[in-house]
């Protein structure tokens, strides 16, 4: 969830300084920590998610790069798939892209990646076929830069796609089942036979070994990298205002999203090597089941404001 306030006094730097150092904190268990694979039903999600941004087109791209590129989860799917020839990854953090150069080496895929800003791409302009991302956007402190930048880059005719970025009205909906999962948690563990998990002490703090809290820290940082959550609204008019033509909102995850919000929130307030096997089992097919009934059920019916992420695609004018 989007944290409830940013103090007064951040500026575009600090957001920008914040992001790279809390990535980099984030980048060894950003897997794990995320489930992020690369097998077939991961390409199929991936290209799922794409697709859907595009309105059903099926997907087929030359050159693309991603912003905003984290650990390679959008972009060594996307390879794995045959969506995308040719792969940039950007990411304003330098251990985020170590992370994606050692996966893309253990599957065997060549990715170039540069550390930049997506306001400061360093590419000629009209280098890529495709611009894309997944949960990026929401990172940016300046965005009309971002997009500007974006549209920079894009081959005339070109399409930007951005998947996962948070819903205004969505995230705070999502606040519902966190706050039950919260007063559900004692007796959870209880059921689970599962320790409750011993947190840090304030941010940045130095444990009892003269070490400094890197967990501590990384949930200091987490109060400030997340600057927007948007409204439909929002996205179309930053598309516009770069010159982008076509350009389309959606949504996903709605019922999934409370489901595995609820879950995650759960999880956070136990010690984790002591969760049962058959509850992340329960957890991870229960929200795939989900996801299937808001794709199904909900996101042709309902408005897109309502989920809890947004679905973004636009083209360059040829």
């Amino acid at each position: 969830m989007m944290p409830a306030a940013m103090p007064a006094s951040t500026t575009p730097d600090d957001v920008k300084h914040a992001n790279a150092r809390y990535h980099d904190l984030a980048a060894h268990t950003y897997d794990a920590k995320w489930g992020i694979v690369y097998d077939a039903l991961a390409q199929r999600q991936t290209v799922g998610k794409l697709r859907r941004a595009l309105g059903g087109s099926e997907p087929r791209f030359g050159r693309a790069l991603e912003v905003g590129a984290g650990t390679g989860y959008f972009t060594l799917n996307l390879l794995r798939a045959g969506v995308i020839e040719e792969a940039v990854a950007t990411d304003i953090s330098s251990g985020m892209l170590g992370a994606l150069q050692s996966s893309a080496a253990e599957l065997r895929l060549e990715v170039e990646t540069v550390v930049a800003q997506a306001s400061r791409l360093p590419f000629p302009d009209g280098s890529f076929d495709l611009v894309f991302g997944h949960a990026v956007l929401h990172h940016l402190p300046d965005l009309d830069a971002a997009f500007a930048e974006l549209a920079r880059v894009l081959r005339p005719g070109g399409t930007l796609a951005f998947c996962g970025e948070p819903s205004y009205h969505g995230d705070r909906l999502a606040a519902v089942p966190k706050r039950a999962a919260l007063l559900a948690a004692p007796a959870w563990r209880r059921i689970l036979g599962a320790p409750p998990r011993q947190n840090g002490g304030a941010n940045g703090a130095i444990d009892k070994s003269g070490h400094h809290d890197a967990a501590s820290e990384e949930d200091g940082l987490e109060r400030i990298v997340d600057v927007h959550a948007f409204r439909p609204g929002d996205l179309v008019r930053h598309a516009r205002r770069a010159e982008l033509e076509n350009v389309r909102v959606t949504g996903e995850e709605l019922a999934a999203s409370w489901f595995g919000w609820a879950n995650r929130t759960l999880e956070s307030t136990a010690a984790p090597d002591e969760l049962p096997w058959l509850w992340y089992q329960w957890a991870y097919r229960g929200y795939l089941t989900l996801k299937r009934l808001d794709r199904a059920v909900l996101e042709p019916r309902l408005p897109a404001t309502v989920f809890y992420n947004l679905l973004l695609s636009a083209r360059n004018p040829a």
